[in-house]
């Protein structure tokens, strides 16, 4: 034990001399712009009612008991995932307990030794852990840019596979994903595509970006997770049904692991039906955004149309400064610090929320634009 703690202690306090050793904290009191609860259903009083009445009234089991290929198979499950396909407009899907497995999963398994794994180099860290654990050779190319994807492809050896975000989870842009797909196609390369950040809040019926656009003919596999916008938590697999076999047989993430339980299954179910009976979320989100970018200065920021906002503020110890001092005037805006990011652009994620007020919204943007000059770095 001794020799444990003396290698631990060393390598936290060599994090906390960078300035980088990251702590927990619970929320307080002050105004949620930090959540990924886009539509407030985490926090929806109904939707809870709605998934306990149905829970109770099921007489499910506490949890799964098992893998889903030994006893944690069950027609819940199996019914969610069918109701998944048909929405997400694929022949078939599988459920994982987060999307973090979700992508494990898929990169991990399917990507063999010989291929090349591309992916944007603003991928979420699960994603690049896929590609890693993968016998697969895997670069980055710039983000968003078909003309480095062109080059990268073209030097590629074996099956290659592309993957990209909906929506990019610290810069909040869209992906451009029309010419990356139309690049992917000319070098027949597979398309991974994480709809985490656009699941519930585009597309018919929350289905994500690539419906959204037209082009879920064009993805090979997406992922969709439901700890974000749906308010509930586990993710899921859209693809063929021979996609959905292969994972069942060859996916290390889905063979070793419980099965989510029924009652994180049922409230997937349940979150997607209360969704159905308000779509208008989708639109009143985008009204808070709309109003959020018209209220905000020429802050520097990454370009976002999307709920997740920036400000950019060089310096870790600037951006911490800034998101405390936001939190004196009753804001809880969090900061993103390198390496998370790139150094110099460290930021405030800004995250906005159905249930935000237009007042509330209002009071962040002038607060951004009075006091964010006096956090950034002087030349």
């Amino acid at each position: 034990m001794d020799a444990l703690n003396a290698l631990l202690d060393l390598k936290l306090r060599e994090r906390e001399q960078q300035g980088l050793l990251r702590q927990l904290r619970t929320p307080g009191e002050a105004i949620d712009f930090y959540s990924n609860d886009y539509l407030g259903l985490a926090r929806s009083s109904a939707l809870s009612a709605e998934i306990e009445q149905q829970y109770r009234e099921g007489n499910y089991l506490n949890g799964s008991t098992g893998s889903r290929l030994l006893g944690g198979n069950y027609p819940l499950i199996e019914d969610t995932e069918h109701k998944l396909a048909a929405r997400f407009k694929s022949e078939g899907c599988i459920l994982f307990n987060s999307g973090y497995s979700a992508n494990l999963a898929v990169l991990s398994a399917v990507p063999g030794r010989g291929d090349t794994i591309l992916f944007d180099n603003l991928a979420h860290a699960s994603l690049k852990d896929g590609a890693r654990l993968s016998l697969a050779k895997h670069h980055s190319f710039r983000h968003n840019d078909p003309e480095d994807l062109e080059r990268k492809l073209a030097a590629a050896t074996g099956n290659k596979f592309v993957v990209l975000e909906s929506v990019y989870s610290m810069d909040g842009d869209l992906c451009a994903l029309e010419d990356l797909i139309a690049t992917s196609r000319r070098h027949n390369a597979i398309i991974v595509l994480d709809e985490a950040h656009s699941t519930g809040v585009m597309g018919d019926g929350g289905s994500g970006l690539a419906i959204a656009r037209g082009l879920e003919k064009q993805v090979d596999i997406r992922v969709y997770t439901f700890g974000k916008a749906m308010g509930v938590h586990g993710a899921c697999v859209a693809g063929s049904s021979r996609l959905i076999q292969y994972l069942v047989n060859f996916s290390r993430p889905f063979i070793y692991t419980t099965a989510p339980a029924p009652h994180q299954v049922l409230s997937i179910q349940c979150a997607f039906d209360y969704l159905d009976r308000h779509l208008n979320l989708q639109a009143e989100l985008q009204d808070k955004v709309s109003r959020y970018l018209n209220g905000i200065g020429s802050i520097e920021r990454t370009n976002s149309q999307s709920a997740i906002q920036t400000v950019i503020c060089p310096g870790n110890d600037n951006v911490r400064a800034l998101s405390a001092h936001l939190a004196t005037r009753g804001f809880d805006v969090r900061p993103i610090i390198s390496p998370t990011v790139p150094k110099g652009t460290e930021r405030l994620r800004i995250c906005l929320h159905t249930f935000n007020s237009n007042e509330e919204i209002d009071r962040l943007a002038e607060a951004i634009n009075t006091v964010t000059p006096r956090f950034r770095p002087t030349a």
